[in-house]
């Protein structure tokens, strides 16, 4: 495994290493040794599976209180996934990174706990997994606002521009009035 560190240092790529032969492949996808060597956390609580129709886009997510670390990955299909810093005594405070993450790339994302994340689907279909490390907690999820100009996401959208979003994500707060990390 590699890991490396995208515009905001503390979301990680991890790139994968990948057997292959005439019968298929073969990939650790998690070494807790490895990911402590790294200085990402060993312990995850949860996995998740979801799965979307092109055009979708799910996010801004995040918990303000039990706050969650995220390793994603896709597992079918393409999504351009996106992390937003929300912490306040950050240098990078407001700023958001993303990278296209396919199975054919055997790329994961680790996102800390104090950002926001969401991802938009590339292709027909997308299922994407990812492990946390805290439970989900309906009453401290929070969501920011895909589009917000102050932060200034560049999605990759289809023609016409307008995502396919949850009633849950159309409501998302502005930067300027969503709750945020110290």
């Amino acid at each position: 495994m590699k890991f490396k560190t995208l515009s905001i240092p503390d979301v990680v790529v991890i790139e994968m290493d990948v057997y292959e032969d005439d019968r298929g492949f073969f990939l650790e996808s998690y070494h807790a040794k490895k990911f402590e060597e790294a200085g990402l956390p060993a312990t995850f609580v949860q996995d998740n599976i979801s799965g979307s129709k092109r055009g979708v886009l799910r996010g801004m997510h995040y918990q303000i209180k039990m706050a969650q670390g995220k390793l994603l990955g896709v597992i079918a299909g393409e999504v351009f996934d996106v992390a937003v810093d929300l912490r306040r005594s950050s240098p990078t405070f407001g700023k958001w990174t993303g990278i296209k993450l396919t199975p054919h790339n055997q790329t994961q994302l680790w996102i800390p706990p104090g950002f926001a994340h969401g991802f938009y689907v590339l292709s027909e279909w997308a299922e994407v997994r990812y492990k946390t490390t805290d439970f989900y907690s309906p009453e401290w999820e929070r969501t920011l606002l895909w589009n917000d100009p102050d932060i200034g996401i560049d999605w990759p959208l289809d023609e016409g521009g307008n995502p396919s979003l949850s009633a849950k994500d159309q409501e998302g707060k502005y930067l300027s009035g969503a709750d945020i990390f110290d």
